[in-house]
């Protein structure tokens, strides 16, 4: 008689002994699977939970920190458009050697001198001087003020940019995390398959050795049991790779990775709600209607070319023997500079005819995010609720082939079933497993792409055990920063 007594996968809770004991004596397959990959089950306390994964990656995955670097480097936009309302201020200095030849004649003045005075001088001279200034845009178009509102702008888009990068990270997490779950479930099924099949091919021989079975039995069995070890190899290859990204995307290695849930819990609940959830609030549409404001904003700072320029300036100069005869000079200058363009060359009225198709761009980008927002909204939901539908199937799937299984291995005892049938019978139960283990893969990370496509996919949704990174933080320290060229975090 073939047995299929195996060990289960860990973290699926699969019955230790497949066929052994009566079906009706034993928990179904498919409900111990479900139990053990998504009931929260007391775990070691070095276990690795989802939760915990996605924390290393919000933490520690340099894409990420990569983009919060962005978002820094954009905040910086706004003290440089600031700086626009501010004065500038300047000092010269100059030292020189000076030679001069000096001739001249002063007029005399009759009728005391009746002839004119000439003398002529030479040598060498260093002239010095010290000197500032101050000038101060008084007017120019608002293109000071347009600037200012662009940065701020720019620094709100790079926000939702980044918001998609915290999506798209956590996104990677848990789909990699499930990946792990998965493959690794897998390749202890296909392990123990191989054994089960290792044993059906060793009592195929002693029956063969019996005169019960033919010599296309023993070759069937060892056909069966070649297809399955070629599959194990696949499954261990499988599972390297899938190591290696979990290494890339949460930072450490895997190991003693706890059971998973669904998120079903804060995702909405009707798909009409879901649509409209995801085209207000996800941060790829956001970002786009901020890149319409800033693109509007441009074509006011590139019609302010066409006003004219007022500005104030004040300057001192003090010059030490600035000419051989002039030992001294002070000057002390205050003043308005007036500048009117008339016309420049036509390129003003290009930019500003090039900004407003630009404008018309971003609107148009906008209808299209919002497409692709809706379209991956219901694919995530349909993909949701297929995988919940298909974990059904695959639960009656498992019994169903598990009973047969059963049935056929006590009909080929009788002589009613041949060694194909078993065989048969054994690869559809291990097909059975396999596309129960596969469908709650996809339910839990079909729950996370619903959260991601709705905008909801954050370290605050979720609850993660880490410190939320504030963007708004590092703003308000350079926003009216006037001076200084280190960072706020000392570089």
């Amino acid at each position: 008689m073939v047995t299929s007594d195996t060990r289960a996968p860990r973290g699926w809770n699969l019955p230790r002994e497949w066929g052994r004991r009566p079906i009706q004596k034993r928990i179904p397959l498919c409900v111990a699977l479900a139990l053990g990959l998504f009931t929260a089950v007391p775990q070691a306390a070095s276990a690795e939970t989802i939760e915990s994964a996605l924390a290393r990656a919000y933490e520690n995955n340099p894409q990420l920190n990569a983009q919060r670097a962005v978002v820094r480097q954009t905040d910086e936009g706004v003290p440089q458009a600031l700086s626009g309302y501010r004065p500038t201020v300047n000092a010269t200095a100059s030292l020189q050697r000076q030679y001069t030849k000096l001739q001249q004649s002063i007029p005399a003045t009759p009728p005391a001198i009746p002839n004119s005075i000439s003398f002529a001088d030479k040598g060498l001279s260093t002239p010095e001087s010290v000197g500032a200034s101050v000038s101060q845009t008084l007017f120019n178009g608002n293109r000071t003020a347009n600037r200012v509102r662009a940065s701020e702008s720019q620094v709100s888009a790079a926000r939702e940019t980044l918001r998609v990068m915290e999506q798209s990270v956590l996104l990677a997490a848990a789909t990699v995390y499930m990946d792990m779950s998965r493959d690794t479930a897998n390749l202890e099924v296909q392990q123990n398959n191989v054994k089960v099949l290792e044993r059906t091919l060793t009592d195929t021989q002693n029956r063969f050795n019996a005169g019960a079975v033919t010599d296309t039995d023993v070759a069937q069995s060892e056909a069966q049991l070649a297809a399955a070890q070629a599959s194990l190899h696949a499954a261990e290859a499988a599972l390297a790779t899938t190591r290696a990204n979990y290494r890339r995307i949460i930072g450490v290695d895997p190991a003693n990775l706890a059971p998973a849930s669904s998120v079903e819990r804060i995702a909405p609940s009707t798909l009409n709600s879901a649509v409209a959830l995801g085209v207000a609030h996800n941060p790829n549409v956001l970002a786009a209607m901020y890149g319409v404001d800033v693109a509007m904003l441009q074509v006011k700072i590139a019609e302010g070319a066409l006003y004219p320029t007022l500005s104030a300036q004040y300057s001192v100069q003090y010059n030490l023997f600035p000419q051989l005869l002039s030992p001294r000079v002070f000057t002390d200058t205050v003043g308005l500079n007036l500048s009117i363009p008339i016309y420049q060359g036509g390129s003003e009225y290009s930019t500003i005819r090039s900004n407003k198709e630009a404008v018309g761009q971003q609107r148009l980008n906008v209808d299209q995010v919002r497409d692709d927002t809706r379209a991956n909204v219901v694919t995530a939901w349909a993909q949701l609720q297929a995988a919940k539908a298909q974990i059904e199937a695959a639960q009656r799937q498992n019994a169903a082939a598990e009973r047969a299984l059963n049935g056929v291995r006590n009909e080929a005892q009788a002589g009613q079933r041949t060694t194909q049938d078993v065989l048969i019978a054994e690869q559809n139960l291990v097909n059975a497993r396999q596309s129960l283990i596969v469908a709650q893969h996809d339910r839990v990370v079909a729950s996370y792409s619903l959260l991601s496509a709705v905008g909801r996919l954050s370290a605050q949704d979720l609850a993660l055990p880490v410190t939320i990174y504030d963007p708004s933080v590092h703003y308000h320290q350079v926003r009216d920063a006037w001076i200084g060229v280190r960072t706020p975090s000392g570089q």
